[in-house]
């Protein structure tokens, strides 16, 4: 019964917001402390029960850090579960090496290394048998120290030769993260339209459709950059310095810590709160305060 339950309850996991509730755990543990222990019963509650809260006494921010981490945690084997299994590829160069790069190869591999000591150390004893007389001496210990020095260089050469081999190829990783932590929104008025037809099934869907128009407002008005892993409130402490007149940003500021206590609450949201919020989003889309348009 475990064993079927476990997938289910990885999917309630809401790790497409994973970031966005880091970075919400961090913030409430160093500024708001005391709020912090209903902002973990709210994640633990959209991840369908998962218990996220380790046991015993810890100080805000060690709790902060601990939820965090199993957040990750979890989203990293839900992410490897999905993950389809690699396939051998087609060409048969590619499908051998596939094949020797399997760990029950790698005994196979470490007794190449030890036969091509053992044939060193016979040929360092071959030469020392064939150099014995005093007057050549001299010229065996030369000869030894060139062919050992010419076997320590081959085998250096060969394990360059393996790791370079067997080293992928590197590619850069910034722009592929930048892509995937950018927030993809629709336009305002669609996110507007779906806030208004889950008002009366659900609020708590109601108002993340109107932040989301919001957050699709001040894109469009070039006075905000949305993505996964600023929360709310750095975003709207970054309109002064885009150019957003004080009433502005003290209205989105308002909505901004409201749907925050609201949507990461345990309590249901009330409708007619909910309503009150999409209201004041359309409203501020048609007359913006302090005139931007």
């Amino acid at each position: 019964m475990l064993t079927l339950a476990l997938p289910l309850l990885l999917a309630t996991v809401p790790c497409a917001d994973l970031e966005t509730d880091v970075r919400l755990l961090e913030e409430t543990a160093k500024n708001r402390p005391a709020e912090l222990s209903s902002i973990v019963a709210g994640i633990e509650s959209r991840a369908g029960g998962l218990p996220l809260r380790p046991q015993g006494d810890f100080s805000t921010e060690q709790l902060a850090q601990d939820v965090a981490a199993r957040l990750r945690e979890t989203c990293a084997f839900q992410e490897s579960s999905a993950r389809p299994q690699a396939s051998l590829p087609d060409s048969s160069p590619e499908r051998l090496r596939a094949i020797l790069d399997r760990p029950e190869f790698s005994q196979a591999r470490r007794r190449n290394t030890d036969l091509l000591q053992r044939l060193l150390r016979q040929a360092d004893a071959w030469l020392s048998g064939l150099f014995q007389s005093k007057g050549a001496q001299s010229f065996a210990i030369t000869t030894r120290a060139i062919i050992l020095g010419l076997g320590l260089a081959v085998v250096l050469f060969g394990v360059l030769r393996f790791r370079r081999w067997r080293r992928p190829a590197t590619q850069p990783a910034a722009p592929a993260a930048e892509a995937a932590a950018r927030l993809e929104l629709d336009s305002p008025r669609e996110h507007l339209q779906r806030a208004r037809e889950a008002l009366a099934s659900s609020p708590r869907e109601a108002i993340r459709q109107g932040l989301l128009s919001l957050l699709s407002t001040l894109e469009e008005r070039q006075l905000a950059r949305p993505d996964r892993v600023k929360t709310n409130r750095e975003l709207a402490a970054e309109l002064p310095s885009r150019g957003a007149p004080a009433p502005l940003v003290q209205e989105v500021e308002r909505l901004v810590r409201w749907y925050d206590r609201t949507f990461y609450s345990l309590s249901p949201v009330p409708p007619d709160e909910a309503a009150s919020f999409v209201a004041d989003v359309e409203r501020l889309q048609h007359t913006p305060p302090g005139g931007v348009a």
